[in-house]
């Protein structure tokens, strides 16, 4: 069925503010996604009420006008009728980013970092979770032992299934120097470089660091006049990205000032090996203790004597960070929590918070059932929050009635609370939604269970509460947090 949107693409176009205030627009998809020189001009109300918008939110600079599976067709639609040339994805990033302050910029850099390993990230969280289960979990129809025990194919699996996870995890430096210099627009074969010299067999396994330095064995280079410590940083976040950054602002550096006629050999050279110095030398000591510092904090927050108050703070707060933008820095906290203490008690209350906007979500459908308009949002955002991916949710439908929003933080703060309380611990990040358990440590599995029946029945029972009670209604919430907005 062909739509004409014509009338709708006129009308938006008038409520944004016509298309002086535009600069500039691309799509994703399902959004429309603008870049405005005055984002307070946008009359939200009345582009809320267009037949063919389901919502709008605005995140990370970009106003965005939630269309459906058909924005390719609308987009279409717009450019015809505006002299506004549709732009790229990275042009509207980097337009967007005038608008945000040095905080959401700083968000939106590790975003991007971390965006392309996540997916690497999470098969080798099914990997550890599937191996887990292979060595850990005694079956009591093979006489209490578990299958790596019983079966000797499957042991020859769990062996091989260390190849990747290794791979992951242990090399992950490789592919956070990786993902820096493609960010930073640098050369990129380099950053893996950098990455191996981090991970190579010559120098001491992070892993076996704590039993060198207190044997004094550590091995070293000899300089005559000083020496360096061999070690590796396996599965170290902060000693490689500061090794990243370094390489890739040297590389700008050397470019700037380096004549064109010597720079293919000057500047990879020199800015390759001054980073692999720095790196060793001052940036990797240096982001280990940090990287120490930050999950040492987390870990006595997690198993301290006020684990609970820790966990039901995070479990209310992390929608909030979500919307800030603050929530990327968990990717670096868990991932220094996995490489530390072999696990991480952060990620599961994330994926019971996503599990607790999506129970909001799906209340809100039984609530409004026979709304067409309404279910063409908000059914696809309630699987899309089950599987790990709450912004369409949280923007599309949450945040415009706000007591779904606050029902799913009150879920998410219990479920949190009873997680930290039940030291519920997965191997690595994983599917961030219902499909969590996939990661859970096979002693937290009924534990995580339990979180989750509290993340999917306290937000769906309060949501239905408030409404009926007519408690915290507020249509078409405007979110406006003077810290974070410029």
């Amino acid at each position: 069925m062909t739509h004409n949107y014509e009338q709708d693409v006129r009308a938006l176009l008038q409520a944004i503010g016509g298309e002086e205030n535009i600069n500039a627009v691309t799509h994703c998809a399902t959004r429309m996604r603008f870049v405005l020189n005055d984002p307070k001009i946008a009359n939200i109300d009345a582009i809320e009420r267009l037949q063919s918008v389901k919502g709008t939110f605005t995140q990370a600079g970009q106003f965005q006008v939630i269309i459906g599976n058909n924005v390719s067709s609308f987009y279409n639609e717009f450019t015809n009728i505006t002299e506004k040339e549709g732009s790229t994805k990275e042009v509207v990033k980097q337009a967007a980013a005038k608008n945000q302050n040095k905080l959401q910029r700083i968000m939106g850099i590790l975003a991007e970092i971390f965006a392309p390993i996540i997916p690497a990230i999470i098969a080798g969280g099914l990997i550890l979770g599937f191996r887990n289960i292979l060595e850990q979990v005694p079956i009591g129809f093979i006489n209490g032992q578990t299958i790596v025990e019983y079966s000797k194919f499957w042991s020859g699996v769990n062996d091989f299934l260390w190849l990747p996870g290794e791979a992951i995890f242990h090399f992950l430096p490789v592919g956070i120097t990786w993902s820096i210099t493609k960010r930073m627009k640098t050369t990129e074969i380099l950053g893996i470089i950098l990455g191996i010299t981090l991970v190579s067999p010559q120098l001491l396994n992070a892993y076996g660091a704590a039993d060198a330095l207190a044997t004094n064995t550590i091995p070293f280079w000899d300089f005559g006049l000083f020496t360096v410590d061999k070690i590796g940083y396996q599965a170290q976040v902060i000693p490689a990205m500061l090794a990243g950054f370094s390489l890739s602002y040297l590389e700008i550096w050397f470019k700037k000032w380096v004549p064109q006629s010597i720079s293919m050999i000057i500047v990879p050279f020199f800015s390759l090996i001054l980073a692999i110095i720095l790196a060793h030398t001052v940036l990797g000591p240096i982001g280990w203790t940090i990287g120490q510092w930050i999950s040492t904090g987390v870990f006595v927050g997690l198993t301290g004597s006020f684990s609970w108050l820790f966990g039901a703070i995070f479990g209310f707060l992390y929608a909030p960070l979500v919307i800030t933008g603050l929530h990327h820095m968990s990717n670096a906290i868990d991932l220094q929590l996995i490489a530390d203490y072999q696990g991480t008690q952060l990620w599961p209350m994330i994926a019971l918070s996503n599990i607790a906007q999506g129970s909001s979500v799906l209340a809100i459908i039984v609530l409004h059932w026979g709304d067409k308009k309404e279910e063409q949002i908000s059914i696809p955002s309630a699987i899309s929050c089950y599987l790990g991916v709450t912004e369409p949710a949280m923007f599309g439908v949450n945040l415009k009635y706000a007591y779904p929003y606050l029902a799913a933080m009150i879920g998410s703060s219990f479920a949190g609370f009873t997680s930290t309380l039940l030291g519920v611990t997965a191997s690595s990040i994983g599917i961030g939604g219902l499909p969590g358990f996939l990661v859970i440590k096979p002693d937290s599995m009924l534990a995580f269970i339990l979180c989750m029946g509290i993340a999917i029945i306290i937000p769906f029972v309060l949501t239905i509460f408030f409404e009926k009670r007519g408690w915290f209604k507020n249509s078409g919430l405007n979110i406006n947090i003077p810290f974070f907005n410029n």
